[in-house]
């Protein structure tokens, strides 16, 4: 199958270097000294899998292009516009691993909704200083229609990525799952950012364990008022969090932590890569919409919202 992915941070790295190396044809859309590097040494993966592949890359968005699948693994920041440098191409498929729930919306407006596949990415990696990315968790791609069947063009997907190396499922429930992910991935995405701490250790230290807690029963209460079920998944298991006491809430979270110690004691989230490399933070597109939702269904967030005007401050 041809892909090209639009993004050539850590996910878009590990996704092409593992397509590239199962025989697919790829091409990376890449910026900067990021498509220079790549072009020279192309990409290299390390960690949980060593994988080095050659893709083809370009720099320039516009120039042709054709592939059957997109995969769009930018920082959320100006996807619109990102979304629009590809929009003159016509993919079979467009699936974008990006945080947040806005993706599938932006999307369907620049491809269409009947291309668009919902994403959900529980795994994880970090782009080093070197070029080099380190994959540090392989759990599972979710892909899924929005529409709630099952989509045989999702399972040929999932099939594809599963077998090339990162793990992928197709699933009916996509947008519970997309769901579950962003009202936990929030309170990780603030705290991580706030504290720079790596994220094992954040969620054992009782102070802050208890703002992971709280902000997560805000989002939760948010998903509730919109009508959207949650399941327990990865990053926590908010539906848990929230049915549980106070104490009990508490140990899960430092759980959670623990278990980050003992399977991945490297993962670093995101927004503790881009504080330390004094990169953008994408925290108006993730937690400014969760924020902006819950203002027009009357649910409030202060815990989260106090959370977001420090960070507006110390990362304008």
């Amino acid at each position: 199958m041809r892909f090209a992915i639009l993004g050539a941070g850590a996910l878009g790295t590990i996704l092409g270097a593992h397509l590239s190396r199962s025989g697919h044809d790829v091409v990376m859309i890449a910026r900067g000294e990021r498509a220079r590097w790549i072009a020279r040494q192309g990409l290299v993966v390390t960690g949980l899998a060593n994988v080095e592949a050659r893709p083809a890359v370009i720099d320039d968005p516009k120039r042709p292009l054709e592939a059957d699948t997109l995969i769009v693994a930018t920082k959320a920041i100006d996807t619109p516009a990102t979304l629009a440098s590809v929009g003159h191409v016509r993919f079979q498929a467009v699936l974008s691993v990006q945080n947040g729930v806005l993706k599938n919306e932006l999307l369907a407006r620049v491809f269409g909704p009947s291309s668009v596949l919902g994403a959900m990415a529980d795994f994880s990696g970090e782009l080093t200083p070197s070029g080099e990315v380190k994959f540090t968790r392989n759990v599972c791609l979710y892909l899924g229609d929005e529409s709630g069947a099952m989509s045989p063009r999702a399972e040929e997907l999932a099939r594809l990525i599963d077998a090339a190396g990162v793990r992928s499922e197709a699933v009916p429930d996509i947008r519970t799952r997309e769901w579950s992910k962003f009202v936990g991935w929030i309170p990780l995405f603030l705290l991580a950012a706030l504290t720079r701490q790596i994220t094992w250790r954040f969620l054992m230290d009782p102070q802050t364990a208890v703002v992971v807690v709280r902000i997560a029963r805000e989002t939760a209460a948010l998903a509730a008022a919109l009508e959207i079920e949650l399941v327990d998944a990865s990053p926590l298991p908010v539906p848990s969090i929230v049915q549980a006491s106070d104490d009990a809430a508490l140990e899960i979270v430092r759980g959670v932590g623990k278990a980050f110690l003992e399977k991945s004691p490297e993962h670093r989230m995101s927004s503790q890569q881009d504080v330390l490399r004094g990169s953008r933070l994408e925290y108006v597109e993730t937690l400014g919409h969760a924020l902006e939702l819950g203002r027009e269904v009357g649910v409030p967030m202060p815990t989260l919202d106090n959370g977001y005007r420090i960070l507006s401050v110390a990362h304008p």
